[in-house]
C-alpha cells in the first residue's frame, strides 16, 4: 500500500526549544523536522472529550499538533473518570471541553486549544468542520457520527473515526474521494435500543484508551503523509481475546455523496417506529413535579447499580425480570394511576416501556419513562 500525500503543508522552521521537545519523534526518519513542522501547522477537531477523545487529545498535544478544537456539550461526571483520564476529580461538574482544554495546556502550552461547548447540529456542524484540516470523531452517539460524516463529504475534510462497545473497538479513516465513507459502511443507524451506550453495556477504561490512541496515530500519519493510514480499511480489536483483524471496505457506487447534513430517521424521536412517543416520555423536572401525586416509579437497573443511588421510593425490578414476566411485575393496583420507568441513561427503560405497552392498553393513567434516566435525574438535582 502506498502512503497518502501529507494532509498539511509545513509551518515555520522549528525553534531550538521545539527541537528539544519533539526530539524523539523528529529522530524518526519518517517524521524529521519537516514532519514536525506539518504537525505544528495542523488544525484538528476532536469531537467528544470522552473515552475516545481524551486519550487522543493527550497524545496529539504531546505530538505538537498546532491547534486542537474540542467539541462537547457534556459535564464531567464521576462515572467518567475510570476511562476519561484527562479529567480529574476536581473537574466534576465542569464542562468537559474546559477540563480537557486545561489539561492540554498543562501538557503542551504551545498548542492552541479551541473549546467548543456546544451540541453539534445540522445548523453548525459544516461551518465547524470546515475550519479544520482533519476531524477525529470520538462521538458516543449515532446522530453525531452521521452529522460529522455528512459534513466531511460536504467540506472534503477527512475523518478519523472510532467506536467501542463492551470489549470491541473499531477504527477507520473516511477521506472523501479516497475510498469508502461512513455512510457506505453504515448506511443506517441501528434501531433504537439495539446498540447500548457504555453506561448500559459497560466498558473497561483500557479499551477506549487503546482505540483513542490508535486514532491519534492515524491523525499523525495523515498530517505527515507517513505510514499506511486506514483509508479503505476497518480495523477491529477484541480486548477479551487480544485479537485484531482488518477488513477492506469499498465505496457504494450507488450512493450519491452527501450535499446536505441529515439526521438519520432512526435518531429522530418523531421517526422511531415503536419507540417511546413524546407523550410516553418525561424529563427529570416533570417527574419531580409528579412525585407528590403518588406516581409509581420503577427502577429497571440491576441491584448493584441502585446501590450507588436511586430515586426515593422507587421499586427495583431489573429489565430482565420485566422482559421475562411482562405485566406481572407491575405492583397490584397499578393501571389506574401513573407509572414511570427509569434506568441509568434511558435505553433500558425505553425497552421496558415497549415491552409493557401492549399490556397497558385500555388502562387508565399513563405508562412513561424518564428521558436520560437516573443520570439526568442526578444532573437536574445538582442544578436546583
Amino acid at each position: 500500500m502506498v502512503s497518502l500525500p501529507p494532509l498539511v503543508e509545513p509551518g515555520p522552521e522549528l525553534t531550538g526549544a521545539q527541537i528539544d521537545r519533539y526530539r524523539r519523534q523528529i529522530t524518526l526518519a519518517a517524521i524529521g523536522t519537516l514532519g514536525q513542522r506539518r504537525l505544528r501547522a495542523a488544525r484538528v477537531l476532536v469531537v467528544g472529550a470522552g473515552g475516545l477523545g481524551t486519550p487522543a487529545l493527550q497524545y496529539l498535544a504531546g505530538a505538537g499538533i498546532g491547534a486542537l478544537g474540542i467539541v462537547d456539550d457534556d459535564l464531567v461526571d464521576l462515572s467518567n473518570l475510570h476511562r476519561q483520564v484527562i479529567h480529574g476529580t476536581d473537574a466534576l461538574g465542569t464542562a468537559k471541553v474546559d477540563s480537557a482544554a486545561a489539561a492540554v495546556r498543562r501538557l503542551n502550552p504551545e498548542v492552541t486549544v479551541e473549546p467548543h461547548h456546544l451540541h453539534l447540529s445540522v445548523e453548525n456542524v459544516v461551518d465547524l468542520v470546515r475550519g479544520y484540516d482533519l476531524v477525529l470523531d470520538g462521538a458516543d452517539n449515532f446522530a453525531t457520527r452521521y452529522l460529522v460524516a455528512d459534513a466531511s463529504e460536504i467540506t472534503g475534510v477527512p475523518v478519523v473515526w472510532g467506536s467501542i462497545l463492551r470489549h470491541h473497538g473499531q477504527v477507520s479513516v473516511f477521506w472523501p474521494g479516497r475510498g469508502a465513507h461512513y455512510r457506505d459502511v453504515f448506511p443506517e443507524p441501528p434501531a433504537p435500543g439495539e446498540a447500548p451506550s457504555c453506561a448500559e453495556a459497560g466498558v473497561l477504561g483500557t479499551l477506549p484508551g487503546m482505540i483513542g490512541t490508535i486514532m491519534a496515530s492515524q491523525v499523525i500519519q495523515l498530517v505527515t503523509g507517513t505510514g499506511n493510514p486506514l483509508v479503505g480499511t476497518l480495523t477491529l480489536w477484541d480486548e477479551a481475546t487480544s485479537s485484531t483483524r482488518s477488513l477492506r471496505i469499498e465505496r457504494n457506487p450507488g450512493r450519491a455523496p452527501a450535499t446536505r447534513v441529515e439526521v438519520p430517521a432512526a435518531e429522530d424521536p418523531a421517526c422511531q417506529a415503536g419507540g417511546p412517543t413524546p407523550e410516553e416520555t418525561l424529563d427529570a423536572p416533570a417527574l419531580r413535579r409528579l412525585l407528590p401525586t403518588g406516581v409509581t416509579v420503577i427502577d429497571v437497573r440491576e441491584p448493584w447499580e441502585t446501590a450507588a443511588g436511586t430515586i426515593e421510593g422507587a421499586l427495583t425490578i431489573p429489565l430482565g425480570e420485566v422482559l421475562d414476566r411482562g405485566a406481572e411485575v407491575l405492583p397490584g393496583g397499578v393501571g389506574g394511576g401513573e407509572v414511570v420507568l427509569y434506568c441509568q441513561g434511558g435505553t433500558r427503560s425505553a425497552q421496558a416501556l415497549e415491552h409493557l405497552r401492549p399490556a397497558w392498553s385500555g388502562r387508565e393513567g399513563h405508562l412513561r419513562h424518564l428521558a436520560g434516566g437516573y443520570a439526568a435525574w442526578v444532573t437536574a438535582r445538582s442544578q436546583r
